[in-house]
């Protein structure tokens, strides 16, 4: 039962997000680069949460930023499970010695920080949507990959692939009807883990200026330009922390509910 309330919650709380970034494909109270409401205006009146020092729609940015933080880390859990599924079956499947060498590579990938593989891709790149979600995903494909080699070598002890393979069905054929369906629910409750470190590390891309450059309002950044007028207008530092804690939260739940729907025996324990 307490497993079941936490996936509710969890799903409310994005679903919730999720809303609000869907609105803002269709609608914004104010142009996002629309600077004529007044410089830290107090919320209400025209401005329901004021605005910021350069006289932006406080509400608007917010709901842009849902838009952004949502895009960054749905794309980032796209490309690093991509490479990382991809590269944990290689490894699973390897001999002795290319799974040494992925291994190590798998290592290295882990033990990079984000932020430095970030500065590395903007530096070839440019400060864009495009390369904040190419640094994260790659970060974080190291440990898909480790997770997935694991639970590969794993599957491939199991009888049923023993007698799969005596019976002449392909190794492809293998991968398809046994070994991806029995690592799904795992790989997919570390993806949601996944997507709520991604939020936080956009949201750290951003503030650091790494992150999509304006009139893409990130959340990240907002409060980077609000921690100078935080004791004036409290606002506009206040209300972007609090989306990010609300989105990150909510994925956590919602990972941590997928957990007990995959393992059972963890549900009966509650």
């Amino acid at each position: 039962m307490r497993g079941r309330l936490t996936f509710i919650v969890g799903c409310v709380l994005v679903a919730a997000v999720l809303l609000v970034a869907a609105v803002s494909l269709v609608w914004l109270p104010y142009d996002p680069a629309d600077t004529t409401g007044g410089r830290l205006a107090p919320p209400g009146g025209e401005h329901l949460l004021g605005t910021d020092k350069l006289g932006r729609d406080l509400l608007t940015q917010l709901m842009v930023g849902a838009r952004i933080a949502l895009t960054v880390g749905i794309g980032s859990v796209l490309v690093g499970g991509l490479i990382g599924v991809t590269a944990g079956l290689l490894a699973g499947f390897a001999t002795r010695w290319l799974d040494d060498v992925l291994s190590a590579a798998l290592d290295i990938v882990i033990a990079f920080p984000t932020l430095l593989l970030a500065m590395l891709v903007v530096a070839a790149r440019e400060a864009s949507l495009g390369s904040a979600v190419l640094a994260i995903g790659l970060a974080m494909s190291g440990v898909v990959a480790r997770l997935t080699r694991v639970l590969v070598k794993q599957v491939l002890t199991r009888d049923y692939i023993t007698a799969s393979r005596t019976s002449g069905t392909s190794w492809p054929r293998v991968v398809a009807e046994h070994v991806l369906p029995n690592i799904a629910p795992t790989l997919l409750v570390n993806l949601a883990l996944q997507l709520g470190l991604a939020v936080l590390a956009e949201a750290a891309l951003s503030y650091l200026g790494l992150g999509p450059p304006p009139p893409n309002a990130s959340w990240g950044r907002l409060l980077q330009e609000a921690q100078a007028t935080v004791l004036t207008a409290p606002t506009g530092a206040i209300a972007p922390g609090v989306l990010l804690v609300v989105l990150v939260v909510g994925v956590n739940l919602v990972a941590d509910g997928l957990r007990d729907l995959a393992d059972p025996t963890r549900r009966r324990s509650r």
